[in-house]
């Protein structure tokens, strides 16, 4: 069962675009395991030519619910207050959003694919800001799909839901990270790719390393090998 694309079955997927705009939008997925949101919000003042860097922003919204008496935090599965001890019949939510920035590099092909675009006038302006791609995310699973189908690329398994599902973003986004702890699985390794992938958490870029790595698979086997 395959979990993630390998560097051949990716350049397949970049082969299979028809036109430069999806290829961009492959090639940025691939070289740089950003997220579909933050690839979709990139402006042409985030592609930094003179370093090979692209500024990206994530913007996640965090939901609070509080008993309407006390004030007390209140998980989604609370049935009584643990600060008051009511019965929680109705919650108050309040929503945060955060913003958080980082810098990464990016490739050379993936940079020229940006130049020559914003050259050929692809970049839209909306809000008082030049959008690298004006697509929804609907449109984007769109293309990354029909590029795999003309690919030939087969559904892959994801080990959380335990189904298969269609080659999406968030699959190119697994792939890069996975294709990177086969690479570098070191303690150093693991933190440049947590800073680069945006994740608060480490255990959460750790949770690749079980999909890559073949060492439990390994230690088992040698378990019942026998002495010669």
């Amino acid at each position: 069962m395959k979990t993630y694309l390998e560097p051949q079955e990716i350049n397949l997927l970049a082969q299979a675009a028809t036109n430069l705009r999806d290829r961009l939008l492959i090639s940025l997925l691939v070289h740089s395991g950003c997220r579909i949101s933050e690839a979709l919000g990139l402006t042409v003042d985030d592609i930094h030519f003179d370093s090979s860097t692209l500024t990206i922003q994530h913007l996640k919204a965090r939901v609070t619910l509080t008993c309407p008496g006390c004030k007390a935090r209140l998980s989604r599965s609370s049935v009584f207050c643990p600060g008051c001890g009511d019965k929680v019949s109705t919650t108050l939510v309040a929503q945060r959003e955060q913003r958080r920035m980082r810098t990464i590099p990016i490739d050379l092909h993936t940079l020229t694919l940006f130049e020559e675009y914003i050259k050929r006038g692809g970049a839209v302006e909306k809000e008082g800001k030049k959008l690298i791609f004006a697509i929804n995310r609907h449109r984007a699973w769109q293309i990354i799909k029909q590029c795999a189908d003309r690919a030939g690329l087969p559904p892959l398994f994801n080990t959380q839901s335990g189904k298969f599902h269609n080659v999406s973003p968030h699959r190119l986004r697994d792939s890069f990270a996975i294709n990177a702890v086969k690479k570098n699985d070191s303690g150093d390794g693991l933190r440049m790719l947590q800073e680069h992938l945006g994740h608060q958490n480490i255990s959460t870029t750790m949770n690749y390393r079980k999909v890559a790595g073949d060492e439990l698979k390994n230690w088992y086997q040698h378990l019942w090998e026998t002495d010669k």
